[in-house]
């Protein structure tokens, strides 16, 4: 009797588990079709578009021709920017919130708050941006306005995955370094970071991710400029509208400009794979339990 309910319990999970294995498989399959199927689409629609010139010049109806190299250079200057602001500043908050700040009313407060600013709608930020950065402090329509903009935006990303990564780290890291007389800054930038690194690169490349495909909140901020730097004058286009690949995608569609919307998309795409590559290279690069 014993042995035939065990048997029947048996074929219950075996029947259970193929359920469950069957579908997760079908999620994950369709999870990749989707994907497969987006990408295939936009190169369809859009890899003929995408030719030297296309990437090389701006549009110009006295030239005839049509192109998004300011917008390329736009978009460049916004991640520049942005993370040369953000990335010191998230990661300086994460080891605060994590090493340093006594777990208390404060440090979840602050904790709440940046997961708060993380779900805020893009739009908000770039009103914000208008009517602070742009209207205030009288920087307009800028690319520096853009980036103050994003910075706002990604601090919250850079910030939780730092602080995930130094969570990540082992305790009797820290206790041997601080047992064996080191500082605690010193234990910090020579054990923890280095062994977070992976973390933190990760954390940095979404959010350059992030700002490649943000369009709502420059659109209030960076405007839509997408004329290159004239004369060298890289510091001035600082202060010059600059619309990036994402905006002149928006703008390209609302006038019905489909054959070179789908040219940007391409090349974001393209962009957005490189991104992947670039964190699963750099993640295993500088992931310090693979090499030991």
């Amino acid at each position: 009797m014993t042995e035939s309910c065990c048997s029947i319990m048996n074929k219950k999970k075996k029947i259970s588990d193929t359920v469950v294995y069957t579908l997760i498989y079908l999620s994950a399959a369709l999870a990749v079709l989707l994907l497969a199927g987006i990408i295939g689409y936009v190169f369809v629609k859009g890899l003929g578009a995408v030719n030297w010139e296309f990437l090389t010049t701006v549009t110009s109806v006295l030239k005839g021709t049509t192109g998004i190299a300011g917008n390329i250079i736009n978009t460049l200057y916004i991640i520049i920017i942005t993370l040369l602001i953000a990335t010191p500043v998230g990661i300086g908050s994460a080891i605060y919130l994590s090493e340093y700040a006594k777990p208390g009313r404060l440090v979840r407060m602050i904790e709440f708050t940046t997961e708060t600013l993380a779900g805020i709608p893009s739009i908000l930020y770039g009103l914000f941006g208008m009517t602070f950065f742009g209207t205030t402090l009288g920087l307009g329509y800028s690319i520096l306005s853009g980036s103050l903009t994003l910075t706002l935006m990604i601090l919250p990303l850079i910030t939780r995955n730092t602080q995930e990564a130094l969570k990540t780290v082992p305790g009797s890291y820290r206790d041997g370094a601080l047992g064996m007389g080191t500082t605690k800054w010193y234990m910090i930038r020579t054990i923890l970071l280095p062994s977070a690194m992976p973390g933190i690169i990760t954390g940095v490349i979404l959010a350059v991710g992030r700002i490649v495909g943000e369009s709502a909140a420059l659109l209030f901020t960076a405007g839509s400029g997408y004329y290159l730097p004239q004369n060298g004058q890289l510091f001035n286009k600082l202060f010059e509208s600059g619309g990036t690949l994402t905006v002149q995608l928006y703008l390209s569609m609302s006038k019905g400009q489909y054959t070179t919307a789908f040219g940007i998309a391409t090349v974001l795409l393209i962009i957005v794979l490189i991104i992947n590559f670039i964190t699963k290279y750099v993640t295993k690069k500088f992931d310090v339990s693979r090499r030991q």
